[in-house]
Formats: C-alpha cells, structure tokens, sequence
C-alpha cells in the first residue's frame, strides 16, 4: 500500500483516492472469496463517531448502551446485530479496534470508517477477511458520521450466506 500512494502522488492521483481504490478492491477480493461465516464469527466493527456528538451514553465499550433515541444510527445497527445474531462494537481508534478483534476472534469483519482507518485496519487483521464500508461525512471527519445502513445489512446477508452478491456504493 504505502508504494501505491507514492505511486499515486508521483501521478497526481491523492492519498484519500489511493485508499478508497484500496479498501475497494479488499472488498471485491473479499466477495471473490466469500465463504459462509457463522453468525457467532462475523464482527461489525464501528467507530464511535457514527454516535451524536451530544449524546450523553457512551458506546464504546458496549453499543448495547444505546438508548434508540433515533439521532445517530446507532439504533439502527444494534437492531441488525440483533436480527442476524452477529457481534457488534464500536472503537475509538486502531488501538482498541484491534484488541476488539483479537477478543472477539472472528473469522469476518464488516467494517464501517473513513477511508485513512479501513485501510489500516484492513492491513492490521490480515489475514482475516475483512469487508470495508464507507462512512459519510457530512460534518467533516470524526463528528457525526453517517453510514448506509442497508449496505450494512446487505453485507451481512451475503457473509452469512444469506444472499447472493453485495455492490458497493462508489465512494
């Protein structure tokens, strides 16, 4: 990876490019390889920012502490995790996003960030496959992110053997 951004910036192309490239073809290596993981060995792996900047629970930790008031989309993907019986957690950085993963020891990952923390994240756990989706953000980075819940639960889908392909929204 670190050539391919100085291969991009000897031709004009930008780090954040270079990553989104990166975390893209991950995805499309993963989906080639796509086996069916049991729902106790997939992981959805979240940064904290997705959570509302004012709310007073903290997540990190336990995104069971969520209280679904509705002002992030917290709620939304606890009630995924529920519904396809899956562990979920939010980090606050690479630090303890790795030691989430190697607690938890899954066999999958489907993880939500900006392109800088995927494409670290995606190399920190090789070799365990992990299927990088793009958060939003609309308040700059780190604040109130967003996330496309729906390509979230199309991912879980087609990890747990649930559905055919996945087709990642460009960036």
């Amino acid at each position: 990876f670190p050539l391919l951004v100085i291969v991009g910036k000897f031709v004009g192309i930008g780090k954040e490019r270079v990553r989104r490239a990166f975390v893209a073809i991950n995805n499309q290596l993963v989906l080639a390889e796509t086996r069916n993981v049991k729902p106790e060995k997939l992981l959805v792996l979240l940064p904290h920012c997705l959570q509302f900047h004012e709310c007073p629970v903290r997540i990190t930790g336990d995104v069971e502490n969520c209280k679904a008031c509705g002002k992030c989309r917290i709620k939304e993907l606890v009630a995924l995790s529920h519904k396809y019986r899956v562990s979920i957690s939010a980090a606050t950085g690479g630090t303890l996003a790795r030691r989430i993963v190697m607690d938890k020891r899954p066999d999958m990952i489907i993880a939500v960030a900006c392109d800088r923390d995927l494409t670290s994240g995606i190399q920190d756990t090789y070799p365990i496959p992990v299927f990088g989706i793009l958060n939003k953000r609309p308040n700059g980075p780190c604040y109130d992110t967003d996330v496309d819940v729906d390509l979230v639960e199309e991912g879980l889908s087609i990890f747990l053997g649930q559905a055919p392909s996945v087709h990642q929204k460009s960036p």
